[in-house]
């Protein structure tokens, strides 16, 4: 074929170079420039990140997809910023095991101090689990529709896994449980379909696996729940991990904490000193105080999101939605007519913000998070006009 003209590199003169015109000495070293870049890339470890929702900042927006409480944090926690000492602030944060936050965590649950481990929330303490418990040959595993970043962190540690479908009711079946395996972890209530799991089920699953540790993961239990805390004293296989971005709402501050045996506790504190002695810092620490303390603030916030979540339910029903009983802090619906990407994609033109995935078996679904009476109404009202 003959080459194009005024182009060198494809013309027949040129066929000596494989690349059309003799290369100088400067353009075989940026070649071998090139083909280190793309060397260094093969010890390169690439993993498909966890995605969160978005976070979008800015007047008037509805946000109502990333399970945040609408409710401010406990009138203390106001308090206590101001009176944060800057001079502390120059010096490192005590270790977690030590500190007045895992002392008033113990208190709160009437467990010794060797039975908590706090963290960078939640996220931060089921990630050093994972590193920590799963370990093993055999595949740990997890609910098939379940919080998405279980699958990040196996890919991220190698540990191998295995999912386990929910039932058409979208419920986590324990005999699927019931089988050799490196570890179970899974939520309660779940999510993103909120679906609570009976104590004597969860109990169940722990009881058929006390040869390998099973993390419950309850970001939710306290819309409603009953939590895995009493099977502890029965099982020292049992990891509960809770956090106080939903409830407590703080997520900002990035609190999470678990409560096992102290066998349990001492191991994941090894496995985070080898990692990083200092992740929690002095504010949020003592921020986190003043917010178990407040019991009484504590328990109106989630009783009002509970009402609001009733009523919610009622009035998506009217709009035409179907879901499962939620015991979270949202609802998983999915409408009888109007498809949910494009129910999501109206929503987002009125700056209203729910969450949705394009996955298999959930991609007709809206995590649609309980905000203040006041936002639930604007999205009751875009939904009426969107749904007819």
């Amino acid at each position: 074929m003959r080459g194009l003209p005024g182009n060198p590199c494809r013309n027949r003169m040129c066929k000596r170079s494989g690349m059309g015109i003799p290369m100088t000495e400067t353009g075989k070293k940026d070649r071998k420039a090139r083909d280190s870049r793309m060397k260094w890339e093969e010890n390169v470890r690439k993993v498909v990140p966890y995605t969160p929702g978005e976070q979008p900042d800015r007047p008037g927006i509805v946000k109502l997809n990333t399970n945040e409480n609408p409710y401010p944090p406990a009138p203390d926690v106001a308090a206590a910023i101001e009176r944060l000492s800057t001079d502390r602030m120059r010096l490192y944060p005590a270790f977690p095991e030590q500190t007045a936050l895992t002392e008033e965590l113990a208190g709160y649950y009437h467990v010794g101090t060797d039975r908590i481990f706090i963290g960078v929330g939640s996220d931060d303490v089921l990630s050093m689990a994972f590193m920590t418990f799963f370990h093993g040959d055999r595949p740990i595993l997890f609910p098939d529709i379940t919080y998405s970043f279980y699958d990040v962190w196996a890919e991220v540690y190698g540990i191998p896994y295995e999912t386990r479908p929910l039932d058409e009711q979208f419920r986590i079946r324990p005999a699927d449980y019931c089988q050799p395996n490196g570890g179970v972890v899974f939520p309660n209530p779940n999510a993103p379909t909120g679906v609570l799991m009976g104590l004597d089920q969860v109990e169940e699953i722990v009881a058929a696996n006390r040869d390998v540790v099973v993390i419950v993961d309850e970001a939710y239990i306290d819309f409603g729940g009953v939590s895995a805390l009493p099977l502890l004293d029965r099982y020292d296989n049992l990891l509960v991990v809770q956090t106080f971005s939903k409830s407590r709402s703080m997520a900002g501050m990035r609190i999470g904490y678990a409560i096992g045996s102290p066998q349990l506790i001492r191991y994941l504190h090894d496995v985070k000193y080898s990692v990083n002695s200092y992740t929690l810092n002095y504010p949020t620490m003592e921020l986190g105080v003043e917010a178990v303390r407040d019991t009484a603030y504590f328990t109106s916030c989630c009783d009002k999101i509970i009402q609001t979540r009733t009523r919610a339910e009622e009035e998506l029903t009217r709009l035409g939605f179907t879901f499962p009983k939620s015991y979270g802090n949202f609802i998983f619906a999915s409408h009888k007519r109007v498809p949910a990407r494009e129910i999501f994609e109206h929503l987002k033109e009125n700056d209203i913000y729910v969450r949705y995935w394009n996955k298999e078996r959930i991609d007709n679904h809206l995590r649609i998070t309980i905000g203040t009476d006041e936002q639930m109404e604007a999205l009751y009202t875009a939904l009426t006009a969107i749904c007819g």
